[in-house]
């Protein structure tokens, strides 16, 4: 089968289509004819050599599929022959054929084709981890979720909408703002021009936000003490403004701020396995309904890999990229 390797650690040129065994499913396992998969920052980091798959996972990149499956386990009782899933997998998705635990597979929901399909395993279920598990949001509640232009992001906008949450965001990008509010937010602060922090206060009569998920780390950290409301939530997804800090952390008792942190990548299959059924059971019917949307921002073929990488590393991207098999 053919699938996207490395021939070393670097940037996107180090990618190369190749010809390699196709795997071979488990007693649990499906193997899935992959029509589409997705982008994530995560593939950005293994590629270069600081995200290593999880131990016994395969080395070639990608954690989300859509497609049919082809071959099953003999313990698999859900799914048949040809029927289309999509989900996460643990890695593997940059090839023809993937493998996907029986308990994280779905269905593809009615009216969504295989591109739509991949850009929703990821972005929601991480979404729905760092919003609503971890973060506790509940209804009527303000939120603020970093990279509302991400497939994250973009994802936890839509689902804190559902329970009439008010949402702030922001992005580095004023040409990006426009596309960001119609995922629902009530309002978009470009970092790059606006004190977030002081416009949350301005915008909130100095009350701040119940919740805060947060893909910068370090950078912001004092910030976020300043705008959580007491008993406030902030969920720890990425640190791409770094891992070290210095603070009083009497704030937080006083407070009684919760700080939690979210790396699905690191779940076991049992955490991931209850994560999907908890979506399956809340979210998922909404896709059919309309009522939650992928966003899927380009779409490239297999043999354009290194493009898409380049589009996601420069930050073009709104929403999820997703990648074509076929």
């Amino acid at each position: 089968m053919r699938a996207i390797t490395l021939n070393n650690f670097g940037g996107p040129e180090v990618l190369i289509l190749s010809e390699i065994p196709q795997p071979i499913p488990g007693p649990e396992q499906l193997l899935v004819h992959v029509k589409a998969f997705a982008l994530n920052r995560a593939d950005l980091l293994q590629r270069r050599g600081k995200y290593p798959p999880p131990p016994g996972e395969s080395d070639i990149l990608g954690m989300e599929i859509a497609g049919q499956v082809v071959a099953m386990g003999s313990a698999v009782k859900d799914f048949g022959i040809g029927e289309k899933v999509f989900g996460l997998v643990g890695s593997g998705a940059y090839a023809e054929y993937c493998l996907i635990d029986q308990g994280m597979a779905m269905p593809i929901p009615l009216h969504l084709s295989y591109e739509q399909a991949a850009a929703i395993p990821e972005a929601f279920l991480t979404a729905q981890e760092a919003v609503f598990t971890l973060g506790e949001l509940q209804k009527n509640q303000s939120i603020l979720i970093h990279a509302g232009a991400s497939g994250v992001g973009s994802a936890a906008i839509q689902l804190a909408k559902q329970v009439h949450a008010t949402v702030f965001t922001t992005t580095g990008s004023s040409e990006k703002i426009t596309q960001i509010k119609n995922f629902g937010a009530d309002a978009v602060l470009n970092y790059k021009e606006q004190d977030f922090a002081a416009e949350i206060l301005r915008l909130t009569n100095n009350r701040g936000v119940n919740v805060i998920v947060d893909f910068v780390g370090a950078k912001y950290f004092s910030q976020h003490m300043q705008i959580l409301q007491r008993d406030g939530h902030l969920t720890l997804v990425g640190m791409m403004g770094g891992s070290s800090v210095e603070f009083d952390l009497d704030v937080i008792r006083r407070n009684q701020l919760q700080i939690k942190g979210l790396a699905m990548r690191t779940h076991t299959i049992a955490e991931k396995r209850q994560f999907t059924a908890q979506f399956k059971k809340h979210w998922l019917h909404l896709f059919e309904k309309g009522k939650l949307k992928p966003v899927v921002d380009s779409v490239f073929d297999m043999t354009e890999i290194r493009a898409a990488h380049e589009r996601m590393e420069n930050n073009l991207n709104v929403g999820k990229i997703v990648v074509t098999v076929d």
